[in-house]
């Protein structure tokens, strides 16, 4: 057998195991991110939450109470 007869076997039957594995992919190939916000974003937003929150109590409890 001549050496580019053996190449040519080899790519053949690398090709023949290709052809049973067309189509299986997987649905996505990114990684995908559980949260739709990262995780800073999201950190911002729970301390503008919480201090304004914070805020709040310390203004009502410094103005002595609720005010009707």
């Amino acid at each position: 057998m001549t050496t580019s007869r053996r190449l040519a076997d080899k790519k053949t039957q690398k090709f023949e195991k290709n052809i049973t594995k067309r189509g299986i992919v997987p649905e996505t190939t990114k990684k995908e991110s559980n949260y739709p916000v990262g995780p800073v974003l999201l950190g911002f937003f729970v301390f503008v939450v919480i201090g304004s929150s914070l805020f709040q109590i310390i203004r009502t409890a410094t103005s002595g109470g609720m005010a009707a």
